[in-house]
C-alpha cells in the first residue's frame, strides 16, 4: 500500500467509542445513582468484560445528565489498552460524585451532548451510547429528533430502563419506543432495594 493510500485510509485507533450516559435527574434517588455507578464499576472489574474492552480497543466516556442545561462529562474519553487502565477507570467511576440533583429529565439533550462527544474520537470505527434512566422525557422534548439524528450518523443507542418497584413496564416501553435505535438493545432492571 502506498503512503497516499495509507493517509487516505488511516488505521483505526479503536474499534468502539462508548458513552455511558447516566440519569441523575430528580427522580433518581441515591440508591439508583449508586446502582448505575457501582453497576458500571463492577462490570469493569469483571475479567470477561475487561478482556472484551481491551480486545475491542474501547474508548469510554461517562456523561451524567438531568435537565435541559444539566449535562456533565464526568469521565472524559479514556482509551483502554491495558488491564491497569480498566482497573483505574472502575475505581474512578465507583468514586464518582453525583453531578446534578433535583433536575428534570431531558433525554434528548442528554443524547445530543453524548453524540457531540464523538467528534473527539474520529478514529473509532463504531460509536455507541448506553443510556440509563428511570423516567421519560419531561423537559426539552427533543428525544425523537436527537435519536433520529444519532441513527443517521451511524450511532447505536442502547437503553437500560430502571423500573421502580411495582411501576410495571412504563419506563422500559419509553426506552424501547423512543431511545433505543434500530440495532440497539434495551434492558430493564428493577430498582428494588
Amino acid at each position: 500500500m502506498t503512503l497516499a493510500a495509507l493517509l487516505a485510509h488511516p488505521a483505526r485507533g479503536c474499534d468502539i467509542a462508548l458513552v455511558l450516559a447516566m440519569d441523575v435527574s430528580g427522580s433518581v434517588d441515591a440508591y439508583e445513582f449508586q446502582l448505575q455507578a457501582q453497576g458500571v464499576a463492577n462490570a469493569l472489574r469483571d475479567p470477561d468484560v475487561a478482556d472484551a474492552l481491551l480486545r475491542g480497543r474501547v474508548a469510554l466516556a461517562v456523561v451524567q445528565w438531568s435537565g435541559a442545561l444539566e449535562q456533565s462529562v464526568s469521565v472524559p474519553w479514556t482509551r483502554l489498552s491495558e488491564p491497569a487502565e480498566v482497573s483505574r477507570l472502575a475505581g474512578r467511576i465507583s468514586g464518582m460524585t453525583r453531578a446534578h440533583a433535583g433536575g428534570n429529565t431531558a433525554v434528548g439533550d442528554a443524547m445530543q451532548v453524548s453524540v457531540d462527544l464523538f467528534a473527539q474520537v474520529p478514529d473509532c470505527a463504531h460509536w455507541v451510547i448506553d443510556m440509563s434512566g428511570d423516567g421519560d422525557e419531561n423537559e426539552g422534548f427533543t428525544v425523537g429528533r436527537e435519536r433520529s439524528a444519532a441513527f443517521a450518523r451511524g450511532i447505536t443507542i442502547n437503553g437500560l430502563a430502571i423500573e421502580g418497584a411495582a411501576t410495571g413496564q412504563s419506563i422500559t416501553n419509553f426506552y424501547r419506543r423512543h431511545v433505543v435505535t434500530p440495532g440497539g438493545s434495551r434492558h430493564n432492571g428493577p430498582a428494588t432495594r
